[in-house]
């Protein structure tokens, strides 16, 4: 048990793997932080211009 434990210690055949799944998380967290500002910004704009559009139309 002992050595198997030891031996599992010094493998690092799948490290590579587990720093690329780090990298792929984070920049996933980055787009929808992204993606949520943009959405906002994008949906009070559309609200602006609908309130400019019925405040124009006389009603």
């Amino acid at each position: 048990m002992v050595k198997f434990l030891r031996e599992l210690g010094r493998d690092t055949r799948g490290a590579t793997a587990v720093e690329y799944g780090l990298i792929l998380a984070l920049v996933f967290l980055a787009m929808v932080g992204a993606i949520q500002t943009f959405a906002t910004v994008t949906t009070d704009m559309w609200s602006d211009v609908a309130t400019a559009v019925v405040g124009s139309s006389g009603s």
